[in-house]
């Protein structure tokens, strides 16, 4: 088997080719970083512009790399949800006439699949597992018992883990992006200096919140006044620390609830944090739990995982009509009871 994989859901525009025992022949990720940055965050119109500009060009590319044509394609893969729109629909619209031209298989890759199926194609990870989905529009706890089979145990109820990173860093003046300018500033800084609240430690569940955690951040810088360097690197180390104390609690009643797991996956952008990585080595080695994270450069939105979860899916038979409609919200559980709170992804 032979797929192409296609990501456009939110600032990267990435193309990959797997082959059927999930070697990655090529790959490629051109970012947006330098497009977003006066804005201080991503804007969805620009992003879209620029996935249309670029990515027929990238497909181009890793099919020369890796010296194949059209016809030689199993299937063409593409997020297809959830993500902004724009993006998403630049990404699938590419994937089906693709599909329609060579006459090849369709299939459309829900984002946080990608992110479910990564450890166990780059790592080796065997089903069922416990997943951490941490990133920056997205924060659950999910059992994975094989590819299509995702059962949630928890959610953010407001906010996620990466979007309080950017806009924390934003508050102290990190710029953008601004999760890996936080972790960097953090290394210098005391991490007990400032007690941030840890939010929902303790409570029942597996649920996520950080809207109260942010909050009290912005009343602590703006009750300081100027920061100094000194300042703004112990802010930096002491929501960094709560934000880790918080996902370890959560993961711990996680193992609670699914035992059988046996081994906790951390996936997404905020997957890459090296504190965080830390934190959920040390939880997991108490709860005699294996801990894996794939390399940093498959934590962030790439297209080898929506390559990877496209060739699960083609192994079993599965595509889709040409007629899926893409979704800004996909959720991964659909049996799962929806969350309630403001910033809440499904």
């Amino acid at each position: 088997m032979l797929v192409l994989g296609i990501e456009t859901s939110c600032d990267e525009t990435a193309a990959a080719l797997v082959e059927g025992d999930g070697k990655v022949l090529a790959e490629v990720v051109l970012s947006q970083v330098a497009e977003h940055r006066p804005f201080g965050g991503i804007v969805p119109e620009i992003a879209a512009r620029s996935h249309m500009a670029h990515l027929d060009s990238l497909i181009a590319q890793v099919m020369g790399d890796a010296g194949v044509a059209f016809k030689d394609l199993t299937a063409v893969a593409a997020t297809a949800g959830p993500g902004l729109i724009g993006g998403v629909i630049v990404g699938v619209m590419t994937a089906k006439a693709i599909a329609v031209v060579h006459k090849i298989p369709f299939i459309a890759v829900n984002h946080l699949e990608g992110h479910a199926l990564t450890a166990h194609f780059s790592n080796g990870v065997a089903f069922p597992y416990l997943l951490l989905l941490v990133s920056g529009g997205h924060c659950q706890l999910l059992a994975v018992e094989g590819v299509g089979r995702y059962r949630r145990l928890g959610t953010t109820i407001d906010d996620a883990a990466g979007e309080a990173f950017d806009k924390v860093a934003k508050m102290i003046g990190l710029g953008y992006p601004g999760g890996p300018a936080l972790a960097r500033a953090a290394e210098k800084g005391d991490p007990k200096r400032f007690p941030f609240p840890r939010p929902m430690k303790g409570k029942p569940g597996c649920d996520f919140s950080f809207s109260g955690l942010k909050t009290a951040v912005r009343m602590t810088v703006e009750d300081m006044g100027a920061l100094s360097d000194i300042d703004v690197a112990d802010v930096a180390a002491s929501f960094q620390a709560a934000i880790v104390d918080a996902i370890c609690d959560r993961v711990r009643r996680a193992v609670e609830i699914f035992p059988e797991g046996r081994t906790l996956v951390a996936s997404g952008g905020v997957a890459a944090n090296t504190a965080l990585r830390e934190g959920l080595t040390n939880t997991c080695t108490k709860a005699g739990f294996a801990f894996v994270a794939p390399p940093v450069a498959l934590c962030t939105d790439n297209a080898v995982m929506i390559a990877w979860a496209g060739l699960a899916r083609a192994q079993k038979g599965i595509s889709d009509p040409l007629d899926f409609k893409p979704r800004p919200r996909w959720p991964l559980d659909p049996t799962a009871a929806p969350a309630r709170g403001a910033g809440v992804k499904a």
